[in-house]
């Protein structure tokens, strides 16, 4: 695909998914109103929109129509920021800034920024669920597909996915032992691409698709997620904080074990490469559309931000 054509469908796709994610916001009104305005200046912060664009790719791919996946896209991305909110918390990773501009907690206090990701959380399952009001409640397997969705959204959510990854995490901060290759990849494999195995997957399972194209659509998730993480830890070293909106070199300064710090820079970059088309190469077996899929992957592992 051409870089100018996938530009515009990026910045077209970008923009329905922002009005979709939008729509299902909270207004700020009531004396619970400054968490909400917390929870919102989170959202509208920006961003790239990647897992709910993965998602709904995936849908399309397998030949979903319906409007059910619209509360899953805006599910999706309030999971992920409510995990970005706690993430850049003093108790945490303590970041002032985020996507250009102050975080949450900087913003609204410390307090609120913890209710606010608190939040987001309920929020996404209140949003998720009303997904089983958007197809027929007399078709079994309809009905039987927005619960299955329901199941990888919690699950990859939680202890057995990014909390997961993120316990490990932060425990390996502080353990006496160097951090293991074997414990560096389980926390990649659960903290950031779980998430992006359920976009995936849940957009698979709205549209009906079979377990062996699921299957084949979590691991290309995994694959997505670990290439993206690394990146991640590359630029890191390598990146632009004006590009980043958000301070580079934080790891080193907390003596924080990467990937880039465990295997060097230059492998770290021949592992994105590999993990990233073994992604691509999973999607070829898929008879829908997946141009726009394949080139969005290529471009996380040349992305600058």
């Amino acid at each position: 695909m051409e870089t100018q054509k996938f530009n515009d469908l990026l910045r077209e796709k970008t923009e329905e998914l922002d009005r979709i994610i939008k729509e299902f916001l909270p207004v700020e009104e009531g004396l619970q109103k400054t968490v909400i305005q917390a929870m919102n200046y989170s959202v509208l912060a920006g961003g790239k929109r990647l897992r709910p664009m993965l998602m709904l790719e995936s849908y399309r791919m397998c030949g979903g129509e319906g409007c059910e996946i619209e509360p899953f896209l805006a599910a999706i991305e309030m999971i992920h920021t409510y995990s970005l909110v706690h993430d850049d918390l003093p108790a945490m990773d303590n970041d002032e800034y985020r996507r250009g501009r102050e975080t949450t907690w900087k913003v609204y206090g410390e307090t609120m920024g913890i209710l606010a990701g608190d939040g987001l959380l309920n929020l996404a399952f209140e949003t998720a669920l009303q997904a089983f009001g958007r197809v027929n409640q007399a078709d079994p397997k309809a009905m039987s597909r927005v619960a299955g969705a329901l199941e990888v959204l919690a699950r990859k959510a939680g202890i057995y996915g990014m909390i997961g990854g993120q316990t490990v995490d932060i425990e390996a901060e502080t353990q006496e032992s160097p951090v293991t290759g074997e414990e560096l990849l389980f926390i990649h494999q659960y903290k950031t691409a779980a998430l992006i195995q359920a976009s995936l997957t849940i957009g698979a399972i709205l549209a009906g698709a079979s377990p062996e194209q699921v299957q084949a659509l979590e691991k290309c998730g995994e694959d997505l997620g670990v290439a993206f993480q690394i990146q991640d830890d590359i630029l890191d070293v390598v990146g632009d904080s004006k590009e980043l909106g958000k301070p580079v070199g934080s790891d080193q300064e907390n003596h924080k074990q990467t990937y880039v710090t465990l295997h060097g820079l230059e492998q770290s970059k021949e592992d994105v490469a590999l993990f990233s088309k073994e992604a691509v190469e999973l999607l070829k077996n898929f008879k829908g559309e997946h141009e726009f899929l394949e080139q969005l992957i290529i471009t996380l592992i040349h992305r600058r931000k």
